[in-house]
C-alpha cells in the first residue's frame, strides 16, 4: 500500500497476527485474529491490545498510541495476507462500541483509494449490506478480495 506498517508475525495458518504498536505511550503487543463463523467461508476480524495477563485481544481499551495510521495499514497488510491464502473469504468486522466501529469507518474511508482496486468492501445498515460509500453510518462491515487474473502476455 505504501503506507508505513508495523512488522507482523503470523500464526503458521496465517488466521493469527501479532506486532508491536510503538508510540506515545511505549510499546503496546496487539493482536489481530480471524474467526470461522457459522457461515461458509466468513470470517470475523478481531482486533485490538494483547491482554498482557491471558494473552487474549483486549477490544475495549483505547491505547491513543499516536500511531493509528500505522496500526490501521498494519491491519489492512493482515487482510492482504489472509485473503492470499484464502481468497473467498469474506471478512466481517464491528467495532466492540459504535465509537469503535465509527473509527473503523474513518479508518475505511481514509484507505479506500488504496484497497479498492483489490477489495470490495460493504457496509451494513439496520442488517442490509450496501456498497461502502463514505458519509454513511455503518453498524458492520464486509470485506472480500477481488480475484486478480495474472494474465502474462503471448508472444
Amino acid at each position: 500500500m505504501g503506507i508505513e506498517r508495523y512488522d507482523l508475525i503470523s500464526s503458521e495458518n496465517l488466521t493469527a497476527f501479532e506486532f508491536i504498536s510503538d508510540g506515545t505511550k511505549g510499546k503496546i503487543d496487539k493482536i489481530i485474529q480471524f474467526s470461522s463463523t457459522n457461515y461458509h467461508n466468513v470470517y470475523n476480524l478481531g482486533f485490538g491490545d494483547k491482554d498482557v495477563i491471558t494473552g487474549e485481544i483486549d477490544d475495549k481499551v483505547v491505547s491513543n498510541n499516536g500511531d493509528s495510521e500505522k496500526v490501521l495499514s498494519t491491519v489492512v497488510e493482515s487482510l492482504y495476507i489472509f485473503t492470499d491464502r484464502n481468497p473467498e473469504a469474506l471478512i466481517y468486522a464491528t467495532g466492540s462500541t459504535k465509537t469503535r466501529t465509527r473509527l473503523y469507518q474513518i479508518g475505511i474511508t481514509k484507505f479506500i483509494e488504496k484497497v479498492k482496486a483489490d477489495f470490495v468492501i460493504y457496509g451494513q445498515i439496520e442488517k442490509e449490506w450496501h456498497f461502502f460509500e463514505k458519509d454513511i453510518n455503518y453498524d458492520a462491515f464486509l470485506v472480500k478480495r477481488i480475484k486478480v487474473k495474472n494474465e502474462k502476455c503471448k508472444s
